[in-house]
């Protein structure tokens, strides 16, 4: 860790500990004791700040809670790590959750009805207009990640056994979601491209309907999925889904908060994202979207009554459990909101930045890319087998090596000993990280005798 990254980490604790004492005090200021030590924590925190001015120091603390190392990944390197580009909090999200990391900070001023989407201050109420807005459909709730969406939606709208039409792509947790409810899943195969087609999907319902005597309960398709990031066809697959009256769940987890999504434009009829992967966010966060149309069905709320006591609790979203996200999680997804509005505007640029790292890569002899080419996503499946591994067949760290000497430029996020198939993201660098992680990888082929193409 650098020195500059080290002081930073460690005068924001300063401050925290500070917080501390004044958390302890009474509203009507510090006692002795409290004063004493709130002078020599001033004195200490002066003394970081010279180190920090100075670029010079020892460590004075490694440990959170003697069992936590500082996580500096995103001060200290260029992280490439697949799931995490898109979920690097802005700074605003880290100012939120300084100030609303308690529990239930949400809570402060929340009145009747007592819901999460209806609370006014901060603006909660506001924040879901804005978010149902922000992917063009006309109710939203925030969810404890993109998985809780699928849940809500499946337990709404699948019983035992119905079938449920997903892409041969699918993301794990979008079978536990279908198998929770007691659905069986149904895979759209893909094609020579590994992409899912509206074609395909229209067989699949028809051989499903053929098999089963029963129409899917719904269809539930990734834009990009996670493995190789390609783009499916989900227009023509909501269509199709429609012309079966079966209805759509567009998984936005690696587009909702990266680009541009128009859940009407798209057909959908549930529109789910990630907070954390996508959205700038603290996990778990999520957002589910719907149209009014299934808004009373996904949104229901409670009609339980207590045979003892009475007890209802009318205006609690089954589905949400009555409230989801709290504190520090939603706040930072509020904080972040702005930014990751206008950043969707400039798609365009950061798939530019991915192919220039992709062009980089495959001019390295033996290089491939897996995902569809030229890149429409920041996401890439690459195959080094006939470049980096070739090295590692022989070298005595065998697939380290290349971790090695990633690190020592300052990059992480590679899967630690892949030199055959892999993923990596690049998205939300600058061109200047950009153009560094290319010129790096070259470096690392030229060291080992790779040959490198112009």
């Amino acid at each position: 860790m650098s020195v500059r990254v080290q002081k930073t980490f460690e005068a924001l604790f300063a401050l925290e500990d500070l917080r501390g004492i004044l958390r302890g005090s009474l509203p009507t200021g510090l006692d002795e004791e409290e004063e004493k030590a709130f002078r020599e924590k001033i004195s200490d925190l002066k003394s970081i700040i010279a180190e920090l001015e100075e670029d010079r120091g020892t460590p004075r603390t490694t440990m959170i809670a003697d069992t936590l190392p500082i996580r500096s990944r995103e001060e200290n390197y260029i992280n490439i790590q697949p799931i995490q580009a898109a979920g690097r909090l802005t700074t605003e999200a880290r100012k939120a959750l300084i100030s609303y990391g308690d529990g239930y900070s949400t809570c402060d001023a929340c009145r009747k009805p007592f819901r999460l989407d209806k609370i006014t201050k901060p603006s909660i109420a506001g924040f879901h207009a804005d978010l149902a807005k922000f992917v063009n459909m006309d109710q939203a709730r925030v969810v404890p990640g993109a998985r809780r969406g699928f849940q809500a939606v499946a337990s709404t709208l699948v019983s035992k056994g119905d079938p449920v039409i997903v892409s041969a792509l699918a993301h794990y947790t979008e079978f536990l979601a279908v198998e929770e409810a007691g659905g069986v899943v149904k895979e759209v195969p893909l094609d020579a491209g590994n992409r899912v087609t509206a074609d395909a999907t229209a067989e699949k319902i028809e051989e499903v309907i053929r098999e089963s005597g029963r129409t899917p309960a719904l269809v539930m398709i990734d834009h990009y999925d996670y493995q190789f990031a390609n783009e499916h066809d989900v227009r023509g697959i909501a269509k199709v889904a429609h012309q079966y009256d079966i209805p759509f769940l567009y998984n936005g987890a690696y587009t909702v908060g990266v680009m541009p999504v128009d859940g009407k434009a798209i057909g959908a009829d549930f529109v789910v994202g990630s907070g954390h992967k996508s959205m700038a966010s603290v996990a778990p966060s999520g957002v589910l979207a719907t149209t009014d149309e299934w808004a009373s069905k996904v949104l229901r709320t409670t009609a339980m009554v207590g045979d003892v006591t009475n007890r209802k609790f009318g205006i609690k979203e089954v589905e949400m459990l009555g409230c989801t996200l709290m504190g520090g999680t939603l706040l930072s997804m509020m904080a972040s909101f702005p930014a990751v509005k206008e950043r969707t505007l400039h798609w365009d640029e950061e798939v530019k930045k991915s192919n220039y790292f992709i062009d980089a890569l495959l001019s390295i002899e033996g290089s491939k890319v897996l995902s569809e080419y030229p890149r429409k996503h920041t996401l890439t499946k690459v195959d080094t087998t006939g470049s980096f591994d070739t090295v590692a067949r022989t070298h005595k760290r065998r697939g380290f090596y290349f971790s090695d000497e990633l690190a020592e430029r300052g990059i992480v996020g590679e899967f630690a000993g892949a030199t055959r198939t892999w993923k990596l993201n690049t998205y939300g660098l600058s061109w200047k990280q950009v153009r560094y992680l290319a010129e790096a990888f070259q470096e690392i082929a030229a060291k080992y005798d790779l040959p490198i193409t112009t």
